[in-house]
């Protein structure tokens, strides 16, 4: 900005054609539309005042503001308006589009939703069917027999044997190497063993003395083998190699059927007799857990009284325990099975008291006990240590008993030829050059070879085919399972 020395002051702002400045007093103002102020001369016609002139302009800056604010007020309507159009119709394009697509999805399902649930819910899955066969029981075997019982222990094994049970098979160690190996051979080679998998030879043979308690040892060792081995078995059966089958394994499984799995048969008496002063006071020592041979029982002194923490049955040492019972005999989840087993490892012929003395007390199985062994005995008179050898004549009577076992029988005897003959359908066995076994056993013929005797499949084991035998063995399971005897004979 510059001054001229009359006062006279040039603002760019009026120059450029904007606002004029408010400053009054004796100086001039500079207008665009006025002509030079000449100087000292009066104020030209056409020049307002100053006061005039800021008034004008005053007003003139007024209304281009309040028109500049109508403006901008209109314009921002305008672009509102417009804005919220666009805004508006965006929306309706959108919701007319994909909103609409998805509120109609989400209507369809509601929909089917309340179709869905006017309709009833599908019917829950049927369970599946038991296998056949589920309902018939299964039944687990020992065998054993000592020197010179390999061909009628084999023999006994054929007239046994069921695809559907197990078997354990020993020959303990007074039986030489070479039988106990042929054995195991014989059974390793034979189809139907191998097929079915379910014969056991016991290897690692044990010393077994009738009169001592390595009986007992051996048959809780056969025991724990069918625990581990054996799969799902419902009873166990103690035999020997001078035991057979009075009916075939068709028979005697179809009988088992109509048993309640919990009832172990054991023979027992509370009642000692004579025998409390000859096996109960007496303390003997088994060599047989000692020694490498088989040797008689020693007897040691003194006597001992009888005990008072548990009462003393007796009976026979062959038995059909529920495997309830054998699981809690071997296992012993409380301290009875081996204080019993302790206690009859001094006992003479302890198989005929540890399994009654245990059943007869835990009171969990004193009501499950069956009084009878399921075998036909015959004993002389008066007893000895060994029953009576049965023979031909006795046929008659062993089918009545209606038992499916008997014992005892002599190697080749007669009699067993003609119980193959007459009860089990059973060829008797070859023996070229007296008796070797090189010629194939037969078995029993059943259900499960489709009659069969040669049995070189196994097809179903669960087709039976009872005949005589179960007729025989049910009436004896109604005297002794059905009957009062049941209840009244129980660990008296």
């Amino acid at each position: 900005m510059q001054a001229n020395g009359r006062g006279e002051q040039h603002s760019p702002r009026s120059a450029a054609g904007g606002w004029p400045s408010p400053r009054g007093g004796g100086g001039e103002h500079y207008s665009p539309s006025a002509s030079k102020t000449p100087r000292g001369g009066a104020a030209s016609p056409n020049k307002l005042p100053a006061s005039a002139a800021w008034l004008v302009d005053s007003r003139w800056a007024l209304s281009a503001a309040l028109s500049l604010l109508l403006f901008l007020a209109v314009a921002l309507a305008v672009t509102s308006f417009s804005s919220s159009s666009s805004s508006y119709v965006s929306a309706s394009a959108f919701f007319s589009s994909d909103d609409h697509a998805h509120h109609a999805h989400a209507a369809d399902v509601v929909q089917e939703g309340v179709h869905a649930s006017q309709q009833q819910p599908p019917p829950e899955p049927l369970p599946s069917p038991p296998p056949p066969g589920a309902e018939l029981p299964r039944l687990a075997y020992l065998i054993s027999g000592s020197k010179g019982d390999l061909e009628r222990l084999w023999r006994a094994l054929h007239a046994l044997y069921h695809p559907r049970n197990q078997y354990v098979v020993h020959l303990d160690r007074e039986a030489p190497v070479t039988e106990r190996l042929a054995l195991a051979a014989r059974v390793s080679n034979s189809t139907v063993f191998r097929r079915a998998g379910n014969v056991h030879v016991v290897r690692r043979a044990n010393m077994v003395t009738y009169r001592g308690p390595t009986m007992v040892a051996n048959t809780l060792h056969a025991c724990a083998i069918l625990l581990r081995r054996g799969g799902a078995w419902d009873w166990f059966i103690n035999l020997s190699a001078s035991d057979y089958p009075l009916m075939t394994q068709d028979d005697i499984l179809q009988v088992f059927s109509t048993v309640p799995r919990n009832v172990n048969f054991i023979e027992h008496t509370g009642y000692l007799g004579w025998k409390e002063g000859q096996r109960a006071r007496p303390l003997i020592v088994d060599p047989g857990l000692y020694g490498s041979k088989k040797q008689d029982i020693f007897w040691a002194s003194p006597k001992r009284d009888l005990p008072t923490a548990f009462k003393l049955f007796t009976g026979s040492a062959w038995v059909a325990l529920s495997r309830d019972f054998v699981e809690y005999t071997v296992w012993g989840w409380d301290n009875l099975p081996r204080t019993l087993l302790m206690y009859y490892a001094n006992f003479v012929s302890s198989p005929e008291g540890y399994f009654q003395t245990l059943v007869c007390n835990a009171p969990r199985f004193v009501r499950t006990v069956a009084n009878h062994d399921l075998h036909h005995i015959q004993w002389d008179v008066p007893p000895r240590q060994h029953p009576h050898a049965l023979a031909l004549a006795d046929l008659p009577a062993m089918v009545r008993s209606g038992a499916p076992f008997a014992r005892k029988f002599p190697r080749d005897d007669p009699v067993l030829d003609a119980i193959d003959a007459e009860l089990l359908g059973r060829p008797p066995p070859a023996r070229p050059g007296g008796g070797n076994g090189t010629a194939p056993a037969a078995f029993a013929p059943g259900g499960w070879c489709g009659g069969d005797a040669t049995c070189g499949a196994v097809d179903n084991d669960w087709v039976l085919r009872p005949g005589p035998g179960a007729e025989r063995f049910q009436r004896l399971i109604e005297r002794i399972v059905r009957s009062e005897a049941f209840l009244n004979r129980q660990c008296k």
